[in-house]
């Protein structure tokens, strides 16, 4: 790889995963939030296209080793830090959306894994082993790192909440993606994460217009 390749790898990365999260969470008002992500979103995959030795169809190889028994443990880790939260912070938010608005419970457990969590894996995971891999560090490190670019992407909402639970949630999804090589399993426990914690009611730290910046 030469120098100016390396260079220009550096530049996208930072502007993709630093620069655009924090002008997002810092200067744009929160009705403008969702479609900037999405044009990042669509950024990011429109790269992976370009990505010397990415294809596509690699994809899927990890589908039928999906464990049943992590997906159990992340559900049930996500549930019990959900409910202590909650109990916490919110108490008469605890089911909330279940409780009042089943409906649109249900329409976010359904279109929640295709709009939110795949596109999310696809820039988050994919893209940044994929085609950063090469300029960042590696082993256990690379995993740390793209937890903390995961989390950052989420100080839009200005939530210690959020980022604790994003943090943690990449650390899971990194490694079932890069350790494991297991795209098809870090989308389904993603998705199963996403739907416990607005079930559970913490969706209410996940909504821009909830945002109060402390500036």
């Amino acid at each position: 790889m030469t120098r100016r390749h390396r260079l220009r790898l550096w530049a996208e990365f930072l502007l993709l995963f630093v620069v655009t999260p924090a002008v997002v969470a810092v200067a744009l008002p929160p009705r403008w939030m969702f479609p900037v992500l999405f044009a990042f979103t669509a950024v990011g995959i429109a790269l992976l296209q370009f990505t010397p030795g990415f294809r596509w169809s690699s994809l899927l190889s990890g589908i039928g080793r999906i464990s049943a028994r992590r997906v159990l443990a992340v559900a049930v880790l996500t549930a019990v830090a959900s409910v202590a939260v909650m109990a916490w912070r919110q108490p008469d938010g605890l089911f909330a959306i279940l409780r009042t608005r089943p409906w649109l419970m249900l329409m976010i457990a359904l279109f929640y894994p295709i709009v939110s969590a795949l596109p999310q894996e696809l820039v988050f995971r994919v893209l940044f082993f994929r085609r950063y891999g090469p300029i960042l560090p590696g082993g256990r490190m690379a995993i740390w790192l793209n937890a903390a670019v995961f989390a950052l992407a989420h100080l839009m909402y200005w939530s210690g909440i959020v980022i604790a639970f994003t943090f943690v949630g990449g650390l899971l999804f990194a490694w079932s993606y890069e350790r494991r090589r297991n795209f098809p399993e870090a989308v389904v426990l993603h998705a199963v994460a996403g739907d416990i914690l607005f079930a559970f009611g913490l969706g209410v730290y996940f909504y821009s217009g909830n945002v109060v910046r402390p500036f």
